[in-house]
């Protein structure tokens, strides 16, 4: 992998890609930080090469996993029609995709969903797109996406879910920044009842499954714990709020915001 790295480096100036037909079956590119793409390009061989070998040891990369619009949030069903759901899942994919793709840390944006709609977006928007198939769940999702991000070389994978529409690039950032200076790391950014979670990095990518699901934060902890793997809980305002149950709704729509959510609720009539 280091030769590889490196000759990508050294021949294309710090940008890696892959083709739609790669081995590891998805498209698209990693694009290292600006500062290893300005040095590998103004520099020589040897310092591509000492640059691949900082990208070999951090290849930062988030994962978004996303159920298909047709089940997303069916516990909205109360409180939206089928149409109006998908149309709100829809948007807050957007918001969450925005967010990671804007961000500073990571080389590589990936999706993971069996829904061909959300494939195309994020192909559009440049990311990674990775096709489950066929609904699997999203811990199993979030498996395979982490094993085909890790087949890319990836060596730290931020995992996210597609329905926290407040999260920002900043955030993103902060949550790489949050693992802990270990080899075998994991760092947890908790629902904003401290029950589930909405963020998970790993370093490296498979240290510990995904538990995603109700209780999740204290399943992660306890994998971590029984690993013997350094795990740091960071409280993000913005991340913890995700929307599930229509108090969720109404209690999001009490805050304006520059999110495809927002104006998706407001279009639905749910401002005040």
């Amino acid at each position: 992998m280091w030769k590889w790295f490196s000759g990508v480096l050294a021949s294309e100036h710090g940008r890696l890609r892959l083709s739609p037909t790669h081995p590891s079956g998805s498209s698209k590119d990693f694009s290292p930080t600006p500062t290893i793409c300005q040095a590998a390009a103004g520099g020589g061989t040897r310092l591509a090469m000492e640059y691949s070998w900082a990208i070999r040891i951090a290849v930062r990369a988030v994962l978004i996993a996303a159920k298909a619009l047709a089940f997303a949030k069916t516990r909205l069903t109360p409180a939206l029609s089928a149409a109006e759901r998908v149309a709100l899942a829809e948007a807050m994919y957007r918001d969450v995709l925005t967010a990671a793709l804007g961000a500073r840390a990571p080389s590589a944006v990936a999706v993971i969903t069996s829904d061909a709609e959300l494939l195309a977006l994020a192909r559009a928007q440049g990311a990674i797109a990775i096709d489950e198939g066929f609904p699997r769940g999203l811990n199993v999702a979030a498996g395979i996406g982490a094993d085909a991000l890790i087949g890319m070389g990836a060596t730290e994978l931020c995992t996210l879910l597609s329905d926290c529409p407040l999260i920002t690039p900043s955030d993103v950032d902060a949550a790489f920044a949050a693992l802990p200076a270990a080899e075998r790391a994991v760092a947890l950014v908790p629902s904003r009842d401290l029950s589930g979670t909405n963020i998970i990095v790993r370093r490296p990518p498979a240290a510990i499954p995904t538990s995603f699901g109700r209780f999740s934060l204290a399943r992660h902890r306890e994998s971590c714990r029984a690993r013997g793997i350094a795990c740091e809980i960071v409280s993000m305002p913005r991340p913890a709020i995700d929307i599930d149950t229509p108090e969720d709704l109404i209690e999001f729509a009490r805050t304006q915001s520059m999110t495809h959510t927002f104006s998706h609720i407001a279009r639905l009539g749910m401002i005040n």
